[in-house]
């Protein structure tokens, strides 16, 4: 008989204000980073100093967000006496801390500052939806889920997915700069837009960083789908089933693994690759929130 779990209500509550902070931070953050991203566009002297100034308040603000991200997450996981992934609101508020933290660290090795508004975007919409759209009352998790293995298996599945976002956004980036469109429309928009993607790296700098970033992920992801299947087989006594959730899981690594095969053996890069990522990213993203919300079967744990 599975033992009561102690759940703190009040808890959960202050955890949601501390993530609303991290929020807010992330906000201010991807107003002030993405200004320094206009101001950069053929900025020099004092201009290129203010971009600067801008950039370094920006990405403390960013740093402020990812603190009270990572606040929010270990008191909701308290409140919840367990670890903050039973439902798509914890999986958001902790998979929105992780790209963070793995953003921030990147920075320690790779010159890529200039997605930093990018990121800040994307999390103020993941944290933002799931505040309206996911949030749940703190419960339970059910007797299957009580298991070490969803510390093993959900946790790799978060990092692969931060290696998969900032990968995802390098390759956006990508398509942008060598859009035929982009380069020759006359319209007045679309003419500064072209001016402000020179801020960029050229496409060969962008398409080996996500490159490397794809490869973490991939590895990261094939951790995940084999240890799925043994929790699988420890929980419900096989190793696969073809539940949608296990469908998807292994649709997204064939699309990555497509990906490594085609820009190593068959020499695809451009944006062919950079189009390859992007579709396996909107995998993950369809298979994070349509699979979860509209679909029935064991790995569904939208908690809705």
């Amino acid at each position: 008989m599975t033992p009561e779990i102690a759940l703190n209500p009040e808890l959960a509550t202050l955890s949601r204000f501390i993530v609303l902070i991290g929020l807010t931070f992330y906000s201010f953050a991807f107003i002030v980073l993405t200004w320094a991203l206009t101001k950069r566009a053929g900025a020099k002297g004092k201009k290129g100093a203010f971009a600067n100034r801008l950039d370094t308040i920006g990405l403390t603000l960013f740093t402020l967000g990812v603190v009270a991200n990572g606040i929010g997450v270990l008191t909701r996981g308290i409140a919840a006496n367990r670890v903050p992934w039973a439902n798509m609101y914890e999986f958001s508020i902790s998979g929105a801390f992780v790209v963070t933290s793995i953003y921030l660290l990147s920075l320690l090795f790779k010159d890529i500052k200039f997605i930093s508004s990018f990121v800040a975007g994307f999390v103020v919409l993941i944290i933002g939806s799931a505040n309206t759209l996911f949030y749940v009352q703190v419960e339970s998790l059910l007797p299957a889920l009580q298991d070490y293995w969803l510390v093993i298996h959900v946790s790799v599945a978060i990092l692969a997915t931060a290696f998969f976002t900032i990968a995802a956004t390098l390759a956006l980036i990508h398509i942008l700069k060598e859009s035929k469109w982009i380069n020759n429309s006359k319209l007045k928009g679309v003419k500064a837009l072209k001016k402000q993607l020179k801020v960029f790296p050229k496409v060969e700098k962008l398409e080996r960083t996500y490159y490397q970033f794809n490869i973490i992920g991939f590895i990261l992801w094939s951790f995940t789908l084999i240890a799925g299947a043994i929790w699988a087989d420890k929980a419900w006594h096989r190793f696969w089933g073809w539940d949608t959730k296990e469908v998807w899981t292994f649709i997204i690594w064939t699309i990555y693994a497509a990906y490594l095969h085609a820009t190593t053996t068959r020499g695809w890069e451009g944006k062919r690759a950079a189009w390859l990522t992007l579709i396996g990213f909107t995998a993950i993203i369809f298979n994070f929130t349509i699979v979860n919300m509209y679909f029935k079967g064991l790995h569904v744990y939208s908690g809705l």
